[in-house]
């Protein structure tokens, strides 16, 4: 079975100090310079998906391998990866230089009505890298720079202007992208994926105590679609290295630390919502997938 890299694995391959609440976030976010890993003091991750979304202003002759597609880069490119497409960056001389940030889809759609899987820059079968013209190399690089002052400080609200400049250079690649780029469906497993994500998303967010979800397993999507399980799950298997049951297990994680730690409601008007019956069975749930139960959580 393919590898899917974590954040945790991210960190220590790149010999890089893990933040010490990584899974106590609703979302990570993290930005980089380069030139720390570049040259001789490159550490190249292997090629596999990666379970985070990164955005990199790439400065030197690189040659990257996505799924089915080889793109070389002679100059300035911006770099758009997902965790639904395996990756890998192979560089083709020493002279590199750039930025990157790294993010989960839950830093960004707790706030945000859209999720990042619907921008086309990340949807699989769409083009993962934009050229930049030397004319937006510079607004790029002081984009990247807001971003690295920005973490550092101890403003209150530092991560809504973190999240407004990676969304910043989101469109600046949408706007740069050729006209015509759309995404592919012509997959059939990327079409179930697709599809599975609607109606996955379709029951979030929680906006009261009373509301709950209705499709919390395989079986449920399965029917939903129209698909038998064992099909569904191959697809999903197929598209995003996961299966349906990883798949709902995740966005449930994801929409129960957003609650916990942005509602007053208690832990077992949470765990109805997200369709556990019992409070046991939700803390247990939750502190399998979490390593911390609930109210830790809450409390951190």
């Amino acid at each position: 079975m393919e590898k899917i890299q974590s954040l945790e694995e991210f960190y220590r391959l790149k010999q890089l100090t893990m933040p010490s609440d990584i899974s106590k976030e609703v979302g990570h976010f993290n930005v980089f310079n380069a030139r720390e890993f570049v040259g001789h003091h490159a550490k190249p991750l292997p090629y596999s998906r990666k379970d985070f979304y990164k955005v990199a202003l790439v400065s030197g002759r690189n040659r990257y391998f996505f799924a089915d597609k080889t793109i070389d880069v002679e100059e300035h490119a911006l770099m758009f990866a997902n965790p639904q497409v395996p990756y890998q960056c192979e560089p083709l001389d020493e002279r590199q230089s750039g930025y990157f940030c790294i993010f989960t889809d839950a830093f960004f759609h707790h706030f945000n009505s859209s999720r990042l899987a619907e921008f086309p820059l990340f949807r699989p079968g769409g083009q993962p890298v934009v050229f930049l013209p030397q004319s937006q190399v510079g607004a790029v690089k002081e984009l990247f720079e807001k971003m690295l002052a920005e973490i550092h400080s101890d403003y209150q609200y530092k991560y809504d202007l973190l999240r407004n400049y990676a969304m910043e250079l989101i469109h600046m690649g949408m706007k740069l992208q050729p006209i015509g780029v759309s995404p592919s469906h012509s997959n059939a497993a990327s079409r179930i994926s697709t599809l599975f994500s609607d109606l996955l998303e379709r029951q979030f967010p929680i906006e009261s105590p009373l509301q709950q979800v209705n499709l919390r397993t395989a079986i449920d999507f399965a029917s939903q679609l129209s698909v038998h399980v064992n099909h569904l799950n191959k697809a999903l298997k197929d598209a995003t290295g996961k299966s349906t049951s990883e798949l709902i297990a995740e966005r449930l994680v994801q929409e129960a630390k957003a609650l916990l730690k942005h509602t007053d409601w208690n832990v077992s008007e949470i765990g109805y919502c997200l369709g556990f019956q019992e409070p046991a069975h939700f803390n247990n749930f939750f502190k399998k997938k979490t390593q911390v139960t609930p109210r830790s959580f809450r409390a951190a």
